[in-house]
Order: structure tokens, then sequence, then C-alpha cells
């Protein structure tokens, strides 16, 4: 084999090839396995397949598979890459699916970002499909790609970028307000940034009983006093900072704040997160660069959090999306609701227990506890929700 471009380079030694092949599970060993496997033995599994669809989920890999779909629009902090680009980061999220959830996945990277032709795709590729993972999807068309395919779909659709970082900022939030006394009925929080994760992080918070939430994209406050709002982000104001009269500039909103949470990509000036209360509480997760370095945050706040694995209380999706699938897949789920999504969140933050400090708000994401933890957080949410099967 030619020695590849970058060779002697860890990251890219690692690559080569690709992360992912497809094993069997079938022996083949002599012409009566292949017979079992193969024709004439597999017609009839197809014949009670046709005449019963359900089946499917006994005699194929359907339900414990899932397709995580990008169109290469907003890749990890890289931007609009294109799917080719892409790829590499989808089989490192097929390869998380199985590891912390045995769960399959397939990457399938779109060469189209026409919002029509991404539904469409999906709509006809998902009957090979348990479930979907919607992936790297710039904002806006997220937003409604998502929502139109749980609409037209009846399995699980899950856009991780959105739900997975709400999931396990909650968590981490939840445990943070627990460590400075702080009530969720009270405490006062700012969400820089309305994209994907933001819109995502706002609503799980108001889900979790947290009120007094001003969320901001790069020319201020989300108020319904604003003409230039999507629709989204309009409906995102009347529920949040419209309840509070909140408006005005990241500085008229961070002065007393108890909980900044970044998910934008900005730096925050350091007098500004020098106005925040007592005992604050900054989660800065943009990647590489938070919008609060640890080191800045740690002369103003009591907990801080980052995305980062180079410092502790990393918000890693790694820790809900493998077990909220694999919950959602052992009751065969109909969709994921916001009772799962709570649910997940409320299991990783008790993990935590007892070792519960600044240093530590949500559990690692090798802690061999989680995947087991969600999984059945998540398929006892569903149940209760009345979208599971079985």
């Amino acid at each position: 084999m030619a020695t590849h471009p970058h060779a002697g380079d860890p990251v890219f030694d690692l690559h080569v090839g690709g992360k992912m092949e497809i094993l069997s599970t079938a022996a083949l060993a002599g012409p009566e396995e292949l017979s079992l496997a193969y024709t004439p033995g597999v017609a009839r599994v197809c014949e009670a397949i046709a005449a019963d669809p359900s089946m499917t989920q006994h005699y194929t890999w359907v339900p414990n598979t899932v397709a995580v779909v990008t169109d290469g629009t907003a890749v990890l902090g890289l931007g609009d890459i294109g799917p080719a680009a892409a790829m590499p980061v989808m089989e490192g999220k097929a390869v998380l699916f199985k590891q912390f959830g045995g769960v399959d996945a397939v990457p399938i990277c779109l060469d189209t970002t026409d919002v029509e032709e991404i539904i469409e795709t999906v709509v006809r590729l998902a009957p090979s499909f348990g479930g979907i993972n919607l992936e790297d999807i710039s904002a806006p068309r997220c937003f409604e790609i998502e929502a139109r395919l749980k609409e037209r779909l009846d399995i699980p659709v899950f856009h991780d970028d959105q739900h997975g970082t709400a999931v396990v900022a909650l968590a981490a939030l939840t445990n943070a307000l627990r460590l400075t006394g702080r009530d969720a009925a009270t405490v006062r929080v700012v969400v820089q940034g309305a994209g994907a994760a933001g819109v995502a992080v706002a609503r799980i918070l108001l889900e979790a009983g947290i009120q007094d939430i001003a969320v901001l994209d790069r020319q201020g406050v989300l108020n319904s006093e604003r003409a230039d709002l999507t629709e989204v982000k309009a409906a995102l104001a009347r529920d949040t900072a419209d309840h509070f009269g909140r408006r005005g500039t990241l500085a008229d909103v961070m002065a007393g704040a108890d909980v900044y949470i970044g998910v934008s990509g900005g730096q925050v000036p350091e007098e500004i997160v020098a106005s925040m209360a007592d005992d604050a509480i900054i989660f800065g997760l943009a990647n590489p660069t938070p919008e609060v370095h640890p080191d800045l945050a740690h002369k103003y706040a009591r907990v801080v959090a980052t995305g980062r694995s180079d410092f502790p209380n990393q918000i890693n999706n790694v820790l809900a999306f493998p077990g909220i699938f694999r919950g959602a897949f052992d009751v065969h789920a109909t969709a994921i609701t916001e009772g799962m999504k709570v649910a997940a969140a409320t299991a990783l933050a008790e993990l935590v227990g007892d070792a519960l400090s600044e240093e530590m708000i949500i559990p690692s994401p090798f802690d061999p506890r989680v995947p087991g933890a969600v999984r059945d957080a998540v398929a006892a949410a569903a149940r209760a929700d009345g979208v599971a099967r079985r």
C-alpha cells in the first residue's frame, strides 16, 4: 500500500481506510449456512415481512440501526465544508453510537443543501432504519427539516446538535444549581447564541422549570419588540425574554445574571463576565475556543464548564445520544419526546451523586454507568409519554 500524504501524523494514521467496517453476524462456513442466510431460505423471511411489516423488527437489523445524516453545512466549528469533508465526523459519530450505546449507525452525507430534497431523501431512506440522527446541518434550516421529518416518520428523529447538547447542558446545570444553592424557578439565565444548540438549550431549560431566560443572537436579546426575528426566534422570544422584559445587549442582561451558557463562538469581554452575580455559573461551549476561557471564568464564577476535553466538566453530546437511541429502540418508540430528553438529563445529573463538586457536575463519557442509566430513563419516559410500542 502506498504511503498516505500525512503518514506519521497519528490523527491521519488512525483514519487510513476510515474508522468503520461491516461485519456479518451469520457464519457462512458452507452451502447449508449460505442457503439459510441467502437464497432460498431468505425468501421465506421476505414473505413473512411482506405479510406483516412489523416482522422487520425481529428479522432485520433495522430496529437497531440509525442513519447519521448531514449535508455538511455546519460541521464542528469548521462551518460549511460540504458532504465529502463531513464524512470523517459522521464515521466518528457512528463509532460512538456503537461504542457507547450498542447501536449500529450508517453515515449518510447528502450532496444537497435544499430543504425539500433533504426531507424527501430521508423519507425514502427511512424504511432501512430504526431512527434518524440529523447532524451538522446549519440553522435555521435544521429546525424545519427536523420538524417535518417528525411529522412524516413514525421512528425517532433527533437533531443531535440541538438536543444532545441541550440534554447534557441541562444535566450539568441541574448539578451546578444544586451546588450553588439556586432554585430553577428563580435563577436568571443568559444563553448566547440562537442557532440549533441555543434554541434547544433554551427550550429544554423551560421544560425543566427555568423561567427567566434571555437568549441572544448577534443583534441582541430575542424579544417581540424586534421585527427581524425568524419564526423560530420569535416563538422563543415570546416564551423567554418577553416574560421578564429582557432586552438590549449582552452587557444589559449579563449584569446580575446567575448563569451564562455560550453556544455562539463569540468572545465575552472580561468586564461583562465580572458583572455577573456572585457564585456565577459559566458554560462556554464553543470549540475549540470557549466564549469565556476557563482561566477568565474562574476569576468570577464558582462553576465552569466547556465543550473541551482538556478541562473539567466537559459538556459532551456522547453522554446523551447513544443512550437516548438505545432506550428509544428498546421500546420501539415512535418519537423522542421532551419528556424523554429531560429524563435523560435527570439520569445523567443523578449519576454524579456524592461526587458533586465544582470540578464534577457531569459524569465522564467513560463512566460505564452512563449508557445504561440514560437508556433506562429514556425507555421509562417513552412509556409514560405513550410513544412506546413495546
